[in-house]
This record gives structure tokens, C-alpha cells and sequence, in this order.
């Protein structure tokens, strides 16, 4: 007798970092809650839209802190786990910090899946951890409806290493370091329509954890960093260029995709989240096709790294990109506010 094969995909309304609250409807829910101590040791928190928390210990040094969780984005559940490990653990070094531990945050439906699946997911997950160096310290688990997996991570940063995404210069030029289109394949394997070769470079891509976040963080010139996830290449751009109050000129024959990118959107293998995104902050660029919005507002998991440098600041990060063995890929420029528009597509 042939054994049935689990899809865990089949249990996510929204997979990866596909099922995140659209930017809009998330204003909404933290509009409500500033705290009304003032807590002068909190370098970054709600204020601003960067990737962790940042709390400064007084001697140079700062913690950062993050947790990122989601439903199943692939099928076999080891991937599963070092896909949101690896999600996760990458905000610390958006921030130009290092991960010094992570806790597992473990939701599983125990009455439709076995606990055998998610004993894979968080082998998978301390596969990466083991890999960046760090204990998977332990976690808490609950029982739900549908599974979600993923980690609180811990980590440290220089303060004068720290990098938001909000401390963009005008003149900056921005780089980027992971292909996307990562939505769009995931979503054309649920239809059964993704090549192979497109599945494995995206799981790949989702399971390079964004190291060269330390490196980077080293060159004054770079004035913002922030890493590209559910919301989407133009979505973190946009929160880049708004929290500089500046515009981002994007050119979009230099984004790098997936090479399939093209075939997917012709068959509309297109996740919902990229037309959640496009609602929430679509009158924030200047002008976008419809082609071109399928593949810049798609939602990302464990996406590259978005890199503002000042331009003499270039060479230096094209031999540290080099040397550490990243790909660096340039796509536009940081300039001066346009209108209501942070977004400009040429």
C-alpha cells in the first residue's frame, strides 16, 4: 500500500512570510499602543520600522531583539524549520548585529499531524542556529489549529554599528543582495507548476541566512539596511524612503529574479499577500505596472538584504561583497522626496 504523503502546505492560508498583516491593517493595530513611560535606553522599538528591538547596555554595546513566525511555506517539514529559522534569525543581522541565542515558538495542530513532523521542523531550525553559531536554547508550544513555527532570537551590536533602516542619505545608492520572487514560486508549487530547478534556487535563497549583515555594518557609508520579507521589495524600500523622507528611484530591469519569475506571472501563480501589500502602500509609489507590481510587491521569505551607501562608499562595499562572497546586485538610488511619492519606478 502506496504511504500518504503530508502536505503541510495544505494547512496555510497564507504561507511563509505571505500569511504577515498587510502594512496598513498593522498601523492600524499598533496605532493604540505607545507606552507612556519613556524608556531613554531604548534606542529602537515601535517608533520606527526596523527589523528588531535594539536596547543600549550602557557600554558601547546594545541587545537586539526579534521573533518572526509563520505557517508552512514548503512541504517537507525540516525545511520548514530552517526556513523560519533562518527567516528569523536574519533580522538580527539586518541591524548589523550578531544572533547570540534563539527560543522556538512552536504551534501544532497534534489531532491532524503527527509530533513525529514537528520533531523535523525544530531539527531543521537548530540545523541553522548550529550554523550561525548559536544554542537553541528552548521555546514554548501550543496546541492550534494550524501549524506555525519559528524563533525569538537574541543578539548584540556595537552601537556605533547599528543600522536602521530609517538613516538614509539623499544621493545613497541602493543594493541588493538576494534575487526575488520568492512568492511567486512557492505559490506556482501549490499549483503544481514550478520547475525544479526554480524550487531548489528558492530554497536556497530562503535558507542563506544574511550574514554579510556584520560586514556591512562595519562601513560608515552605509546609511540604511533593512532586509526584504513579507512585505515585499517595494514595501521595505518604501519603509526605508519614508523613514529618511526621501524618494527611492528604482530601476527595474536591475532587480534580480528567479529566472521562472516571468513564466509564474503569466500563469498567475500570484500570492494574495502581493495584492494585500499593493493595497496598503500602493499610493506611495509614483507609478507601477501591473507586471511589474506582481514581481516587486511579492512577498518574500528570508529575502536579501536592502543596502543604502553613500557613493563613495561603493567600491569599499563591493570589496567586502567580494571578499565575503555575497552577490551585490545595484538597483537604483536614494534622492530627494518627490511629491507624496517614496517610490519611483523607472
Amino acid at each position: 500500500m502506496r504511504e500518504e504523503v503530508t502536505r503541510l502546505t495544505q494547512f496555510s492560508p497564507g504561507a511563509g512570510c505571505g500569511c504577515k498583516i498587510a502594512p496598513k491593517d498593522l498601523e492600524e493595530i499598533l496605532k493604540g499602543s505607545v507606552s507612556g513611560l519613556d524608556f531613554p535606553e531604548l534606542l529602537v522599538g515601535n517608533g520606527s520600522k526596523d527589523d528588531a528591538a535594539v536596547y543600549d547596555l550602557g557600554d558601547g554595546r546594545a541587545i537586539v531583539s526579534t521573533t518572526d513566525f509563520f505557517t508552512p511555506i514548503v512541504d517537507n517539514p525540516r525545511d520548514f524549520g530552517r526556513i523560519a529559522a533562518t527567516n528569523a534569525i536574519s533580522d538580527i543581522y539586518a541591524m548589523g548585529g550578531s544572533p547570540l541565542m534563539a527560543i522556538a515558538i512552536l504551534g501544532w495542530p497534534l489531532d491532524k499531524l503527527p509530533g513525529s513532523l514537528a520533531a523535523d521542523v525544530v531539527s531543521g531550525a537548530r540545523e541553522v542556529c548550529d550554523n550561525a553559531g548559536i544554542p537553541l536554547a528552548g521555546g514554548h508550544s501550543i496546541s492550534i489549529s494550524d501549524p506555525i513555527f519559528g524563533l525569538a532570537v537574541t543578539g548584540i551590536v556595537d552601537k556605533e554599528r547599528l543600522k536602521k533602516n530609517s538613516g538614509a542619505k539623499e544621493g545613497s545608492i541602493l543594493f541588493l543582495t538576494k534575487p526575488i520572487g520568492i512568492g511567486l514560486v512557492t505559490t506556482a508549487e501549490k499549483f503544481g507548476l514550478a520547475k525544479e530547478r526554480d524550487k531548489a534556487v528558492a530554497l536556497n535563497l530562503m535558507t542563506t541566512l544574511n550574514t554579510p549583515g556584520v560586514a556591512v555594518s562595519k562601513l560608515s557609508e552605509v546609511t540604511a539596511l533593512t532586509d526584504i520579507t513579507g512585505f515585499g521589495l517595494m514595501g521595505h524600500a518604501i519603509e526605508m524612503a519614508e523613514g529618511s523622507n526621501l524618494t527611492a528611484e528604482i530601476e527595474y530591469s536591475r532587480v534580480p529574479r528567479i529566472d521562472g519569475v516571468p513564466f509564474y506571472i503569466e500563469k498567475e501563480c500570484i500570492p494574495g499577500g502581493t495584492f494585500r501589500n499593493f493595497t496598503s502602500y500602493g499610493d506611495k509609489i509614483a507609478s507601477i505596472t501591473e507586471e511589474q507590481k506582481m514581481l516587486l510587491c511579492d512577498p518574500q521569505t528570508s529575502g536579501g538584504l536592502l543596502i543604502a551607501v553613500l557613493p563613495e562608499g561603493v567600491a569599499e562595499l563591493e570589496n567586502v561583497a567580494q571578499r565575503e562572497g555575497f552577490p551585490l546586485h545595484k538597483i537604483g538610488r536614494l534622492k530627494k522626496r518627490t511629491g507624496d511619492f517614496y517610490v519611483e519606478i523607472i
